[in-house]
């Protein structure tokens, strides 16, 4: 998460760093006139002289920027060199003192900033004078010279060091003032060597008065390697800049955080006030308008750009450019000065002959910088790079969402209505239920075949216009088959289920009018809800399809599901006799998902998970078979098939130095078993497993059922050693307080909540409550359902210690899992820890 930024005050308040400096520049002066001692007198015009090279020299060399300041190196070392050893140091100090102010008035600076820089130079120059004459006299040109010069002009360097950072600190924080010291060190590099400069011209003019031709010869020289440097160093950092921005526009554009990634970069690599992307309606995208401003962390919606610049720029198609050293008409500046901008640069963004949008700059950073022809092509080149993300992004999304969204209709189609119903189930209130209501519309086949399919899809489309109007807010519409609508919603009753699928099926009913064609059109309405008819979607999907089919035979046309119309309690009966023989021969497989250290990304054990794959109906959903296992007896003997099956495996891991803990999923009814905690005794004691290896998970409901009968078996279990967790934490009834009765060692926070962190600013603040009240009482907090590197990071702030979820792996097969660890694992952890590193999770 971003960090707070300190507020910044107005310039103003430089006066209490620029009234104190005043003031010692004062004192320091009268000190200095009287023990400065007797110089040897110069004319005025000596005076002069160094009062110009002091101006020529303010000139700036190199430009940088600290946040919102502005600051030059200049080379004005080597005329205090030379004026420290041939005027009397007063005059010195008066001489540097009318130079700056010369030079701040040049360069019309605002009056705050102005007295500052002016006090500035006083005060460091005046306390330079004074370690001069602190210092033995100077006599020649020898080394002692070279030793008392270099710290004069050391002391005046730090002084103005120390005001600045103390100037910055004051007007925007600590950190900004820390920053003018990080950056100090080229600066300092490049003063110490003007002095050395300085000291060589110095030695020149006591050999010879002629070697000044020489040294002016030099001085041009040298001032125009400064400036090449300036302009390489500017070029260098300009390639890199853009080197990193458009790898970051590539890889951002496929996640859809491509403005945030991009404008922010921008701002920055062109030193601007603020950077915008601004693109106009276009299909299904709404206007688009996100600006970056310097010193805040987030995406503001709102510009600084003149409204006839962009106006111009995406009429003429060209960039448009206005400022102090940029061409514009006086239309244009006349708009800058209305809207206080100082300059600005407007790309258009092109894709092939059409204008997409426009990047803009607005304001060079700092008092005297200003943009320059040079950096109009710069904008433009990254225009066209923008401008190709932008459409790479907007492909992908429309990729995406022909994806879960049906062509005709433009509705969800059943993917997404899939996706949307585990969603909603797993974050369903209690007493609140998840109805699925399809709707069949009848005779659709016969209108193709009389009138062609173009009428059938106006009747498709007529229909899913009447249902998106008609359905409550908060309901989700999607078509799920040729003629199959479905509508997903939170309701408080069955009734109420049933009452709105009457309503709809009548505004459905409404005849439909096509040119001089008019339709009755009916639909079939068939109605399930979770909890009652299931928890999985595809189940949910498939028995309220069931429950459609038999609404076209019954009067009213609408039917809730019910167990009879798959013959549930004979597929029931068969699956306890297939489960019966599957436990016998052994045909339940244990697959394994990691958990991970979410810090360092360890493994530090593995959640163990039981999976059936029927010989004639396929994969077995877990909650069914757990369900019939519990519901013919046979929940200890599948229990005890998954345990038997991780302690082996974890023992098997110990043997080859690699020990990981497993956890086994507990049902609510094991608790009740007072027979359990003996028989994990003797478990781990056969397969010589430590108890620390060991974790239950019991789910919230189960350890929190308003009773206190899980707490003996939860206590002698805890007296065993193994390791309890309550797993779903969140979803259930219970608050955290009601952990301090529990006898568990861990936490495991819904995956509800953790995949919606990075979204949902409500779900990321329970993870963070959860996670700290729990670190509060001494228990380990496991989050589920981890799914992105975002996520991860949110998690690693608020200071989760572990998770599992894909973004390390799905559930894997012991084949699988020791495959996927060959693959993962870094050669060194093999040989130097017992615990395994994760070299790049996928």
């Amino acid at each position: 998460m971003a960090k707070r930024q300190p507020p910044r005050r107005p310039s103003e308040v430089s006066w209490l760093i620029t009234g104190p400096l005043a003031m010692l520049a004062v004192v320091w002066s009268v000190v200095l006139a009287l023990v400065g001692g007797d110089a040897e007198p110069f004319g005025p015009w000596v005076a002069v002289l160094f009062l110009g090279l002091f101006v020529l020299v303010e000139f700036p060399v190199l430009h940088i920027i600290i946040r919102r300041q502005g600051f030059t190196i200049t080379i004005n070392e080597i005329p205090l060199i030379l004026a420290m050893f041939y005027l009397p140091p007063l005059t010195v100090v008066l001489i540097c003192t009318v130079g700056s102010l010369i030079t701040q008035v040049r360069r019309r600076l605002p009056a705050a900033k102005l007295w500052f820089n002016v006090a500035k130079t006083a005060a460091a120059t005046s306390l330079a004078c004074l370690v001069l004459v602190a210092m033995p006299a100077i006599e020649d040109v020898g080394p002692g010279t070279w030793a008392t010069l270099l710290l004069v002009v050391g002391t005046n360097t730090l002084v103005t060091l120390v005001a600045v950072a103390g100037v910055i600190t004051i007007m925007q924080g600590p950190q900004a003032g820390g920053e003018v010291i990080r950056s100090a060190g080229s600066g300092l590099l490049i003063a110490a060597a003007n002095a050395s400069v300085g000291l060589v011209i110095l030695i020149c003019l006591e050999s010879t008065g002629w070697s000044a031709l020489l040294l002016l010869t030099l001085a041009g020289a040298l001032m125009l390697i400064y400036r090449s440097y300036a302009r390489f160093f500017r070029q260098h950092n300009t390639l890199a800049d853009m080197y990193e921005l458009t790898r970051a526009m590539t890889e951002s554009g496929q996640n859809g955080t491509l403005a945030d990634s991009m404008l922010g970069r921008i701002r920055a690599l062109m030193q601007a006030e603020y950077a915008t992307l601004w693109l106009p309606a276009q299909g299904r995208h709404p206007e688009v308008l996100l600006t970056a401003r310097v010193d805040d962390p987030g995406l503001l919606d709102f510009a600084r750009t003149p409204a006839r610049a962009r106006e111009k720029a995406r009429e003429e198609r060209r960039t448009v450019a206005v400022g102090r050293f940029l061409d514009g008409d006086e239309e244009l500046r006349s708009a800058l000065r209305q809207s206080d901008v100082k300059d600005v640069i407007v790309a258009p963004l092109r894709s092939g002959q059409a204008v997409i949008g426009s990047l803009e700059v607005v304001n060079r950073l700092g008092d005297i910088g200003h943009f320059k022809p040079g950096d109009v092509p710069i904008v433009e080149t990254i225009a066209a790079h923008a401008a190709v993300a932008l459409e790479n992004s907007r492909l992908v999304d429309r990729l995406r969402y022909d994806a879960y969204h049906d062509g005709l209709t433009n509705l969800p189609n059943r993917r997404r209505i899939s996706a949307a119903l585990e969603e909603a189930v797993r974050v369903r209130a209690p007493g609140e239920m998840v109805a699925v209501l399809l709707f069949d519309v009848d005779a659709l086949r016969q209108v193709n075949e009389s009138l062609g399919h173009a009428a059938g899809d106006k009747v498709l489309v007529e229909v899913a216009n009447r249902l998106r109007a008609s359905a409550p807010s908060g309901s989700l519409v999607g078509r799920v088959g040729s003629d199959e609508f479905v509508v997903t919603l939170r309701v408080e009753s069955v009734e109420v289920a049933m009452t709105l699928a009457g309503e709809l099926r009548e505004q459905i009913r409404d005849q439909m009018v096509f040119d001089a064609l008019t339709l009755d059109v009916d639909t079939a309405v068939g109605v399930a809800v979770h909890p009652d008819h299931g928890s999985d979607p595809a189940i949910l999907l498939q028995r309220v399809d069931l429950a459609a089919t038999a609404a076209k035979s019954t009067p009213g046309s609408i039917q809730l599901f019910n167990p009879a119309l798959e013959s549930r309690s004979m597929r029931r009966l068969g699956l306890a006799g297939d489960l019966t023989r599957a436990l016998d021969r052994g045909e339940l497989e244990v697959y394994f998902q990691p958990k991970v250290t979410l810090g360092d990304r360890r493994l530090v054990g593995v959640e163990c998970l039981a999976r059936w794959e029927h010989p004639a109906h396929g994969a077995v959903a877990p909650e069914d078979f757990v369900a019939v296992a519990e519901h013919t007896g046979q929940l200890g003997r599948l229990t005890e098939a998954v345990l038997r099956e991780g302690l082996r495996r974890s023992r098997d891991w110990m043997v080859a130095d690699q020990p990981l803990a497993v956890a086994v999923n507990l049902s609510a009814r094991t608790l009740t078993d007072q027979h359990f905690p003996n028989r994990v005794r003797e478990l781990l004691e056969e397969y010589d497993v430590p108890p620390d290896r060991l974790t239950f998970e019991i789910t919230e409901t189960g350890v929190l059922d308003g009773t206190n009968r899980p707490m003996p078996t939860l206590r002698r279990l805890r007296d065993i050693g193994v390791r309890l967790s309550v797993d779903d934490f969140g979803t259930g009834h219970s608050s955290l307080s009601h952990l301090r009765r529990l006898p568990v060692h861990e936490i495991k926070v819904d995956r509800s909540f953790v995949q919606g962190m990075a979204t949902d600013p409500g779900d990321l603040a329970i993870v963070n409550a959860v996670v700290t009240l729990a670190q509060q009482f001494g228990l380990t907090v496991v989050a589920e359902g981890v799914e992105s590197e975002l996520t991860l990071e949110l998690l690693q702030d608020i200071g989760c210690q572990i998770g599992q979820g894909f973004l390390f792996s799905r559930p894997l097969s012991y084949e699988r899992l020791e495959a996927w660890l060959g693959a993962q694992l870094e050669p060194e952890s093999l040989l130097n820890g017992d615990v395994r590193r994760l070299r790049a999770v996928p």
